[in-house]
């Protein structure tokens, strides 16, 4: 337990509050402010250091100056029952005149140099008024922005037209869009079904070929096969009928 009191403001002085959803990283600022006129090393220290990073987690301060800390709480699944026992502590001592590795100082330091302060964690998530206004500011954001240089009574009389018809004008996209997609699909099916008629007509067309080349051949083969015995019974005939005109004369 430090003896000294502690020399920084901090802002916030006893809790870091993350508000959800929890489903992506969590960001809160600490600010630690020098009201001295002496320089102030720093050191950040957590109970639970895998479910946060901190930057920076140590430093020195210069006199009158302030550092702006981040602390990134990693996503989890958040239980609404369970509390958080998560801490944080900020240990500072008055920097020496020549300080170059901050680990050896750290690892010297007296017990009774030391000032600390802790934080605790909590944890809140957002109620529906403030989704509703996160939702309007997020659609307002554009309007206020374009409206800046014609002054606040211009921006405020557009606002709510401006982001309407932007509104409008994006849904009238989405739905082009949408219809364009769903007629190039349509086009595809009629060229896929397209491609299979083509397919099995060609198939038919082959298999009928090979059919009427298949029974020609046969034909010609029969035709073939029949003509021979009465080419043979001709040619009997001729040499009877040799013989028997020799034998006549």
């Amino acid at each position: 337990m430090s003896k000294l009191e502690q020399v920084l403001i901090l802002d916030p002085p006893s809790d870091l509050r993350f508000k959800g959803p929890f489903t992506d990283v969590v960001t809160t600022n600490l600010k630690l402010k020098n009201p001295s006129d002496r320089r102030v090393c720093f050191k950040v220290k957590t109970t639970a250091p895998r479910r946060y990073c901190v930057r920076p987690n140590s430093g020195i301060i210069d006199a009158g100056a302030t550092v702006t800390i981040s602390v990134m709480l990693q996503p989890f699944d958040y239980d609404p029952n369970e509390k958080s026992k998560h801490k944080f502590m900020v240990l500072t001592i008055f920097a020496p005149p020549n300080v170059s590795d901050m680990d050896s100082m750290w690892k010297d330091v007296k017990p009774d140099d030391l000032m600390d302060s802790k934080l605790r964690c909590v944890f809140e998530l957002p109620s529906e008024n403030d989704k509703v206004n996160d939702v309007e500011a997020t659609k307002a954001a554009p309007v206020m922005n374009s409206a800046k240089a014609d002054g606040p009574s211009a921006a405020m009389a557009a606002a709510k037209p401006v982001s309407a018809s932007l509104d409008d004008t994006e849904m009238k996209k989405v739905l082009d869009e949408c219809k364009r997609l769903q007629a190039e699909m349509s086009k595809l099916a009629d060229e896929n079904r397209q491609l299979k008629d083509d397919g099995v007509r060609m198939r038919k067309v082959t298999r009928s070929d090979h059919m009427t080349s298949n029974s020609t051949s046969l034909l010609g083969r029969e035709t073939s096969t029949a003509s021979l015995p009465s080419l043979l019974v001709v040619i009997a005939a001729i040499f009877i009928g040799f013989f028997l005109g020799k034998f006549i004369l």
